[in-house]
């Protein structure tokens, strides 16, 4: 015991237990947490070529902005942790590469470049930086297994303070808007609320689950179908735009009235 208890009093056997301790931590959280950016990049494309031809890419149309290592310039935020799905809208729906960098990158055609092949190795490259929200499956953006009745309900609790009731879009501060759902498809609705593109928060599986973002998607997909009883939607972008045209108009056939009844009077004197 004498022995023992001197040997514990030794300068160095502090050093040792705390070497022994950082080593036990380290191998447990070594063989329990998985191999993030193999299995992300597995996710992301299925290709095990599709990270280095994805960093070919990368170099070639987006490290001007993001760095060589999308780590990030004073013109492009980092894309580290961004995750594939974010990769995806963005390419998919033109916003990136920017043509013109400003307060929002807008909906445009897309490059010549960018295939869906290109999308995957982008995506892929990306995902294996470490890691992040990854594309939705098939399944998870079917409209036809979605509820659009508990869909509306959620979008209009969570959405229509930007986007409108029928997403038609609106205008936010600084030169930003939220834009209008019509083009967007049902991935790219999923995937800009997993990930928050620009102006809009996010929305992760603890906020709306993956079972509900496919609810909203259902509704917003099915709105767009739906017939103006009225006429026209005149943009649906709500009463302004409908008051505007109904002063315009109804002060328009006032003013023609009016001339109507005094060149009547002026004839018949």
């Amino acid at each position: 015991m004498k022995s023992i208890t001197a040997r514990r009093r030794h300068p160095l056997a502090r050093f040792a237990v705390v070497a022994l301790a950082l080593g036990l931590l380290g191998g447990g959280y070594a063989l329990a947490a998985p191999n993030g950016s193999t299995a992300d990049a597995a996710v992301a494309s299925g290709k095990a070529d599709d990270v280095a031809k994805g960093k070919d890419l990368f170099v070639a149309h987006c490290a001007s902005c993001h760095g060589l290592n999308a780590e990030g310039t004073k013109s492009g935020p980092t894309l580290v942790g961004v995750g594939a799905a974010a990769v995806d809208f963005q390419v998919s729906s033109g916003r990136m590469p920017a043509a013109d960098p400003g307060a929002q990158a807008p909906r445009k055609p897309l490059d010549e470049w960018v295939t869906p092949e290109a999308i995957d190795q982008l995506a892929a490259y990306v995902q294996s930086l470490g890691g992040g929200p990854t594309r939705p499956s098939a399944e998870q953006v079917d409209p036809a297994k979605g509820d659009p009745a508990k869909g509306g309900e959620l979008f209009r609790a969570n959405c229509i303070q930007c986007h409108n009731f029928v997403g038609a879009g609106g205008a936010l501060t600084y030169g930003k808007y939220a834009p209008s759902l019509n083009e967007a498809s049902p991935t790219q609705i999923y995937e800009a609320m997993a990930t928050g593109p620009q102006a809009m928060p996010v929305f992760n599986d603890s906020t709306i689950t993956p079972a509900q973002k496919r609810d909203m998607i259902a509704y917003i997909t099915s709105v767009r179908g739906q017939v103006d009883p009225g006429g026209s939607g005149l943009g649906r972008i709500g009463p302004v735009t409908e008051g505007l045209v109904a002063w315009v108009v109804g002060i328009s056939l006032l003013v023609l009235a009016a001339i109507w009844i005094t060149a009547k009077k002026r004839q018949a004197h």
